[in-house]
């Protein structure tokens, strides 16, 4: 079964940075991609970012310029670099990994921006 495990969530002020990791079970390049989602209370899980499995990046639109993903596959670890943090930023931020049509999500980690 595969695992995943998030790390690097916390409290920060607006404008701060925070840098989460995705450690994964097994090797990151038997994944047509990885990415990361997020969900705020009583909405829906929405995408972050992502790279496949050739290292090309995907983000949403409101992510571009502020957040980065990067992956180390000697660590089988995606991580998620956030600078220029916003309140609107604050949810739990999930890892998906990807093999086909089959999805495998991390537990969470919650990140919270505050003033």
């Amino acid at each position: 079964q595969v695992q995943l495990v998030e790390s690097g969530g916390g409290l920060v002020q607006p404008g701060g940075s925070l840098k989460l990791s995705c450690k994964v079970s097994e090797n990151i390049f038997d994944f047509i991609s990885l990415g990361w989602y997020r969900q705020a209370p009583g909405k829906e899980r929405d995408f972050v970012a992502a790279i496949n499995v050739n290292g090309r990046t995907e983000y949403a639109d409101s992510m571009k310029g502020r957040f980065t993903i990067s992956r180390d596959h000697t660590l089988n670890t995606v991580y998620l670099q956030m600078n220029s943090l916003v309140p609107e930023d604050t949810a739990v931020y999930y890892c998906r990994a990807d093999i086909f049509a089959r999805h495998y999500w991390g537990q969470g980690t919650q990140v919270t921006v505050f003033s």
